[in-house]
């Protein structure tokens, strides 16, 4: 069933892969983005988008009654965890103050259906791995706080709507990789994701690189994540749409694979795939950093029959690889073309 969906943080890197699987998909699309870190020429051709902020709650009123949104995915938020910690009121004046705006926006529109991107932050050091989603929630940095906030937010909201607004909190574990046909990729600056921050590395494009840890108590002493491809993360988006639109309860679930990568893995993994034996230092602990974080992913397949298709730690690397590589001949030959058109 073709639905018409607001899609805020469109232009950043999950939600213009989102976006383009929407639009396959055969729904409408509007993205609302200010830029501050997303791309324009990422959100692709066919996508109506606006310029502006969640929190201007005369302008998303307007957007959601002039096309008649039926629902929203939500992706606009500051994500980097040493940032919240050094600057909190910035994460809680964007991720928690603003999505209640838009939240409360959404209902006096009477969007029915909202898909909403958390994260495994929630869990802070979880007391047993894999992490399910009944876990105890005890985040370790105010990014991971703001997640919370706004998950509890929505669940008082949608009890107090009566089934009227149902929602989807979808928490993430680690994203990486990039489209699997070379459309998008993640051009977020600054980048702190190590798969990312490992590419650029094996690209030449980072002359440091940095693990971050080493003496922490896992196998090799360097953190455990669980990694989950861009693509199959966008796709979980649409399963959970359709899964408010047949009737679901609001619910939460793990976006992962269920299995753990060490630092030490994936730095060693994206030097095979890309044929650089780049150098590595090992530097301080960062704040907010937990030893290990794994998904138990039981949930979000028994609810939204979701599958992962890409589930490979090589595959992740290489498509993360194949665009920064390209990425970097863009630049190397001053190319500004408008990825929408591509």
């Amino acid at each position: 069933m073709s639905r018409i969906v607001l899609v805020t943080g469109g232009a950043g890197y999950i939600g213009s892969h989102t976006v383009l699987q929407l639009l396959e998909g055969g729904h409408e699309v509007i993205v609302l983005d200010d830029l501050s870190t997303g791309h324009l020429e990422a959100v692709r051709e066919g996508a109506v988008f606006y310029r502006g902020s969640i929190d201007d709650r005369e302008a998303v009123s307007r957007i959601l009654s002039d096309h008649r949104v039926d629902s929203v995915m939500h992706f606009a938020a500051h994500v980097v965890v040493p940032e919240s910690v050094s600057d909190p009121y910035k994460y809680y004046r964007n991720n928690v103050m603003g999505s209640l705006s838009l939240i409360q926006s959404c209902i006096e529109s009477r969007v029915s259906h909202f898909v909403f991107s958390s994260s495994a932050a929630v869990y802070g050091i979880p007391r047993e791995l894999p992490a399910r989603e009944d876990a105890h929630v005890n985040p370790i940095s105010p990014y991971g706080t703001t997640k919370v906030m706004t998950e509890w937010s929505l669940r008082d909201l949608a009890q107090a709507t009566r089934g009227g607004f149902r929602y989807v909190a979808l928490r993430y574990f680690n994203v990486a990789g990039a489209h699997m046909g070379g459309q998008l990729g993640q051009n977020t600056p600054q980048a702190t994701h190590l798969i990312r921050v490992a590419c650029q590395a094996a690209c030449g494009t980072r002359q440091e690189f940095s693990v971050f840890g080493g003496d922490y108590d896992t196998p090799d002493g360097t953190c455990v994540r669980d990694f989950i491809h861009v693509d199959d993360l966008a796709c979980a988006h649409l399963y959970a749409l359709e899964y408010l639109e047949s009737g679901g309860e609001s619910t939460v679930v793990n976006c992962g694979y269920g299995q753990g990568y060490s630092v030490r893995e994936v730095i060693e993994c994206v030097r095979q795939v890309s044929g650089s034996d780049f150098p590595v230092t090992v530097a301080d602990r960062r704040p907010g950093d937990p030893p290990e974080l794994v998904a138990d992913i039981v949930r979000i397949g028994a609810l939204l029959g979701w599958r992962p298709r890409y589930n490979s730690l090589e595959k992740i690397c290489r498509s993360a690889y194949e665009w920064e590589l390209g990425r970097k001949s863009r630049k190397g030959n001053g190319s500004t073309a408008d990825l929408r058109n591509s």
